[in-house]
C-alpha cells in the first residue's frame, strides 16, 4: 500500500512540495478537484430542483463515492520504444502528473524488435520514472496486436518477472510477432491462448496480477462480437473491458483552426477483408468521440451487458505525437537496431500535424481504489469501478443503487456502486442517486465545461446470447434525461432514479454532455432520443463534444 501523493495529501504545505507536485496541485485546485468546492448541492428529482446538503461527490484524493480513493490514470501511452513514438518515458510520466493523473500504463507497440529488446530496454526507464515521481503509479505494459483481431493493452503488476512474463507473451502470442492477424479460427485460439498464459501466469505468483483491454475496437471492424465475447469468458478475470473512446482525439480539429482536420481516433476507415462484415458502415466513426460499441444505446456493448457478465469501457490517450508540441523525433534514430527512438530534441515549430493529447490532458478513466497502489487500480478496473471523461466535463461521480433495509441516498441498507450488482428480494424498490461534481475550473483548452444532461440507460438481463456475434440488445433504452441548466451555479448536482419494484434482472448505466451536438439514436428516438452524433472527419473539433460515461451496476432480485 502506497501513501496518498503529496499534491493530493493536503497536510503537506505547498512550499514542501517538488515544482512538478506543485504544479499538479495547481491544477487539481483550479478543477474545483481540491479543498472546498463541494457545498452547494442541487437535487434532480422528476424534473424538480431544489437545494440540499450533501457529501459530496467523488473527487482524487478523498473518501467519498463509497469509501473509495478515485484515481485517474490513462492506460494507452507510447514512447521512444516504439516504431511510431518519440517521447520518453519520463517524458509522459511528467506530463501525465502535470495534467492529473494518478497512474499510467506505458504500452509500446508488440513488434518482432519490441520482444527482442524492446522489453528489457525500457523497463529501467519505467523503474527510474517510479523513483522520480512517487505521486504516479508506472505500469509496464504493451500494446498487443491480438490475433485475429485489433489491439488491445496488456499490463501486469510490478515485480521482479514483469519483464520475463511480459517478452515471453509477446513473443509467444503476438499476432505481429506470429504472423498470426489474418481472422481465423486458428488465430483467434491463439489469442484465447495467450490470455490463459497471462493467467496461468498470475496463478503460479509469477505477476501477482495481469489485464487486458481491448483498444479502439471498432476503428477497423477487425474485433467480431464472438471474439470479444471468447475473450471475456476465457479469461474473465484477465480480459475485463475496452477502450469505450480511443485516443488520438485531437485527430478531429478542423485545419481551418490550426488542426489536423482528420478523424477523431483516426476513425475513418472502411471494411476491409479481415473486418467483420455484419458491421455496418457507421460503426466506423466515432461519436461524439466515443467508440460505436459504446455510444450506441442498444449496441454491442449493451449486448454484453445484457447476458449479466462484466465487460468494462475506458478511455485514454494512445500519445504518440502531440499536436502544438515542438519535439522532434531524435536525428539518427534507428528502430529496428536499437529497438528505440533516439530522445527527441525540441526548438521547432509548433507541430500542428500531430494527433495526441498528452496523458489526462483530454481523456481520463477515473478507478474507484481501496487506496494508492498498483494492486488496488488493478483490483478497482477488474471491479468495473470506473467512470471516463472528456476534456475535464465533470470533476466526479459517485453513484449507488440501493433497495431494502433504509436504502436512499443516505447509504444506508444495501447499496452497490459502479460495477457492482445489487442481490435484493423480487419486488424490491430500488433507487439510483448520482452525485456529479461540476467542473468549476478551466480545463486544458481554456475554459470551463458545462454539463448540460445527464441521462440513466437501463437493460434488462436476458441472459447468454444465443448469437454469440449479436451487437444488438432490443430491451435496453434511456429511461430518464435530467436537464441541469440552472443547476450549474452550484458545485455538485444529486440526481434520484426511482427503478420502482424490481422483479426481474437488470442494468443500469450513465452518460452525460454538454449538449453541444446530439441526434437520435441508431435505434430511433424510442431508445434514444438524445444520444451523441456522428464525428464528420475534418469537422470534429473534440472540445466542442464532450462526454463523460460511467460503467453499469446491476440488479438481481430472487
Amino acid at each position: 500500500m502506497h501513501s496518498l501523493p503529496p499534491a493530493l495529501d493536503l497536510s503537506v504545505r505547498d512550499d514542501e512540495l517538488t515544482p512538478d507536485q506543485l504544479s499538479r496541485r495547481s491544477m487539481l485546485r483550479r478543477a474545483g478537484l481540491l479543498g472546498a468546492g463541494l457545498g452547494a448541492v442541487t437535487v434532480l428529482d422528476g424534473g424538480t430542483a431544489q437545494a440540499v446538503a450533501a457529501n459530496g461527490a467523488a473527487t482524487p484524493g478523498s473518501r467519498h463515492g463509497g469509501g473509495y480513493l478515485w484515481l485517474a490514470g490513462d492506460h494507452h501511452i507510447h514512447t521512444q520504444y516504439s516504431n511510431d513514438g518519440k517521447y520518453r518515458v519520463i517524458d509522459q510520466v511528467r506530463q501525465g502528473a502535470r495534467h492529473g493523473l494518478d497512474w499510467m500504463v506505458i504500452t509500446d507497440h508488440g513488434n518482432v524488435t519490441h520482444a527482442r529488446i524492446g522489453v528489457e530496454k525500457v523497463n529501467p526507464d519505467i523503474r527510474e520514472a517510479r523513483e522520480t515521481h512517487r505521486d504516479a503509479l508506472v505500469f509496464q505494459g504493451l500494446e498487443w496486436n491480438i490475433p485475429g483481431a485489433e489491439h488491445g493493452t496488456v499490463f501486469v503488476h510490478p515485480g521482479r518477472d514483469e519483464v520475463a512474463v511480459l517478452k515471453e507473451f509477446e513473443n509467444s502470442f503476438d499476432g505481429s510477432v506470429k504472423n498470426a492477424g489474418d481472422s481465423t479460427p486458428r488465430n483467434e485460439a491463439l489469442a484465447i491462448a495467450g490470455l490463459d498464459f497471462l493467467s496461468d501466469a498470475v496463478r503460479r505468483r509469477r505477476v501477482r496480477a495481469a489485464l487486458m483491454l481491448a483498444n479502439h475496437p471498432a476503428r477497423k471492424g477487425l474485433d467480431s462480437p464472438h471474439e470479444i465475447r471468447g475473450w471475456r469468458d476465457a479469461q474473465p478475470h484477465i480480459a475485463v473491458g475496452m477502450e469505450g473512446a480511443p485516443g488520438h482525439q485531437a485527430a478531429g480539429i478542423p485545419a481551418a483552426a490550426h488542426g489536423p482536420g482528420g478523424a477523431r481516433g483516426l476513425y475513418e476507415n472502411a471494411p476491409g477483408p479481415q473486418s467483420f462484415a455484419a458491421y455496418p458502415a457507421e460503426s466506423y466513426r466515432t461519436w461524439g468521440g466515443f467508440d460505436w460499441m459504446t455510444a450506441t444505446v442498444g449496441g454491442l456493448w449493451d449486448s454484453l451487458l445484457s447476458e449479466g457478465k462484466p465487460w468494462w469501457i475506458t478511455a485514454n490517450s494512445d500519445s504518440h505525437n502531440v499536436y502544438a508540441d515542438t519535439a522532434a523525433r531524435g536525428p539518427g534514430s534507428d528502430y529496428e537496431t536499437n529497438g528505440r527512438q533516439n530522445d527527441p530534441v525540441y526548438g521547432g515549430g509548433l507541430d500542428l500535424a500531430e494527433n495526441d493529447y498528452w496523458p489526462g490532458q483530454y481523456s481520463r478513466t477515473h478507478v474507484g481504489a481501496e487506496d494508492f497502489s498498483y494492486a488496488a487500480v488493478m483490483d478497482g478496473i477488474r471491479a468495473g469501478r470506473v467512470w471516463v471523461d472528456h476534456g475535464g466535463l465533470i470533476s466526479g461521480l459517485d453513484a449507488r443503487l440501493s433497495g431494502g433495509g433504509s436504502g436512499g441516498s443516505g447509504g444506508r441498507g444495501r447499496a452497490v456502486t459502479l460495477g457492482g450488482t445489487l442481490h435484493v428480494e423480487r419486488g424490491t424498490r430500488v433507487r439510483l442517486d448520482v452525485d456529479i461534481a461540476l467542473a468549476n475550473g478551466p480545463n486544458w483548452a481554456g475554459f470551463v465545461p458545462k454539463l448540460a444532461r445527464v441521462d440513466v440507460i437501463q437493460g434488462e438481463v436476458t441472459g447468454v446470447a444465443d448469437d454469440r456475434d449479436t451487437f444488438a440488445a432490443p430491451r435496453t433504452r434511456v429511461v430518464k434525461s435530467y436537464q441541469i441548466g440552472g443547476a450549474t451555479d452550484t458545485h455538485t448536482v444529486r440526481l434520484s432514479y426511482d427503478l420502482g419494484p424490481v422483479d426481474r434482472p437488470l442494468y443500469v448505466r450513465l452518460r452525460g454532455t454538454d449538449g453541444n451536438r446530439v441526434a437520435v439514436g441508431a435505434r430511433g428516438a424510442a431508445v434514444d432520443p438524445h444520444g451523441p452524433a456522428m464525428d464528420v472527419p475534418g469537422d470534429a473539433d473534440p472540445w466542442r463534444d464532450l462526454w463523460f460515461y460511467a460503467n453499469p451496476m446491476w440488479v438481481l432480485p430472487s
